[in-house]
């Protein structure tokens, strides 16, 4: 495929047929992915490739926490996990949340859980008063080279991160040292429908010269 539409038609997939994601498939994405930069090409992600059942019913009931508050915050009108504007959402209203099924985990052929070695990344914002967002550049453009492929592939997927929440669990689940953090887990198989065009905001709603508050571009 063309790069150009691939980046225009890879979109979340989050519904699967239930056609096997063949390991030799997945080789050829990761393989592909891992050009990605990262920062000082320290390459510290690491990938855990899930596919028992029982470890990806395991990853799912662990959304639990995540999905509860997401919902609950919704219902209130609230942004969800938004680190600016804390929940006021009760324990009542949060245990009160009846969790949805997280089907595109457990319906999915194959479950990859990213890592990222905190020793390698470089955190130039650890100091700034709010949350940390930089570090995360060492790791989340191999994600998104791992979508990119699986769509060339024919396959899609997600980027979730409702299992992190949960984040001591999931390395107790699956042997992740202290030193790693989750960056996320992407759930991988065939779409039941492969999207052909998405909607996004136009550059000029985005992009500005100069300034923030510059012309448009």
């Amino acid at each position: 495929m063309d790069i150009y539409d691939v980046m225009r038609t890879t979109g979340a997939v989050r519904v699967f047929t239930g056609e096997p994601l063949p390991d030799e498939t997945l080789v050829r994405i990761l393989d592909n992915a891992r050009f990605a930069p990262s920062g000082g090409n320290r390459q510290g992600a690491r990938v855990v490739v899930v596919r028992e059942r029982a470890t990806m019913q395991a990853l799912a009931d662990l959304t639990d926490t995540g999905f509860r508050r997401y919902i609950a915050q919704q219902r209130r009108g609230e942004s969800p996990w938004n680190p600016l504007h804390p929940t006021g959402a009760s324990a009542e209203e949060l245990a009160a949340v009846r969790v949805p099924r997280a089907a595109q985990l457990l319906d999915a052929d194959v479950a990859l859980v990213i890592c990222v070695d905190l020793n390698v990344v470089a955190a130039f914002d650890q100091d700034l008063d709010r949350i940390g967002l930089v570090a995360g550049a060492s790791v989340y453009p191999l994600v998104w080279n791992i979508l990119l492929a699986a769509r060339n592939e024919g396959f899609g997927g997600v980027l979730t991160t409702m299992v992190v929440p949960e984040e001591p669990a999931v390395k107790e689940l699956l042997g992740i040292p202290a030193d790693f953090a989750v960056a996320a887990v992407l759930p991988l198989g065939k779409p039941v429908k492969q999207v052909t065009r998405l909607t996004r905001k136009s550059v000029s709603e985005f992009v500005t010269r100069e300034r923030f508050d510059g012309p448009a571009f």
